[in-house]
């Protein structure tokens, strides 16, 4: 069950798998890589969980090896929602979203097709308001990329409002190395204790050990 925000009651969890955002304070790399790390670690061969990126770049494209769990989550974005660029990659399911409210609203969208599993949001720290105020997105958990040397004070305030709102919050401290970030793009099965530490990632998804 979701906490809180300062002035509201308890709230349900979103039906389904769980919503977990990913951004970066400051200027700190490796937050997409690290989404799609998370995205892998929450699929399973007939469960793909969904990467929903915001942010500017190039739309995904299919690969060649995806699961049957991704296809068909493909497959069901794209009967739903024909003009979303979508592609199934390895073991995750990638949508790309314009980075603005328009994008917020097909988030909330999109989730109720992701089912079971987990619904993983790329975006960069200006919507990370806007999605929190979105009441049918519900996030349980949210992760930082953060570069500590340099931002570790604006890191600890980002976390404290965070957990406030009653999210499981966890900061990714290192950048992932080159091959971890290629990998994880592809939606590799890879075991992500390299870019994505399994403690980190099982605390973000609920997973109890």
């Amino acid at each position: 069950m979701r906490g809180a925000r300062p002035g509201e009651g308890w709230t349900t969890p979103r039906p389904g798998g769980p919503v977990v955002l990913v951004t970066r304070v400051g200027e700190a790399v490796g937050s997409k890589p690290a989404a799609a790390a998370l995205a892998c670690a929450a699929s399973e061969p007939d469960r793909a969980a969904l990467l929903l990126d915001l942010a500017d770049g190039r739309a995904p494209r299919p690969s060649l090896i995806a699961t049957a769990g991704a296809r068909a989550l493909e497959e069901r974005l794209a009967a739903h929602m024909p003009d979303a660029p979508v592609g199934s990659r390895g073991s995750i399911c990638h949508l790309k979203l314009p980075a603005d409210e328009a994008g917020i609203e097909r988030i909330a969208a999109a989730l109720p097709l992701v089912r079971e599993s987990a619904g993983i949001v790329h975006l960069p720290p200006s919507l990370l308001r806007p999605v929190l105020d979105e009441p049918h997105i519900r996030p349980a958990a949210a992760l930082l990329r953060a570069d500590l040397t340099k931002d570790r004070a604006l890191a600890a305030l980002a976390t404290r409002d965070l957990m406030a709102q009653g999210l499981r919050v966890a900061v990714f401290k290192r950048a992932p190395d080159w091959l971890s970030v290629q990998a994880s793009l592809l939606g590799l099965p890879l075991r992500f204790g390299q870019a994505l530490p399994a403690r980190l990632s099982d605390r973000l998804l609920g997973v109890s050990t």
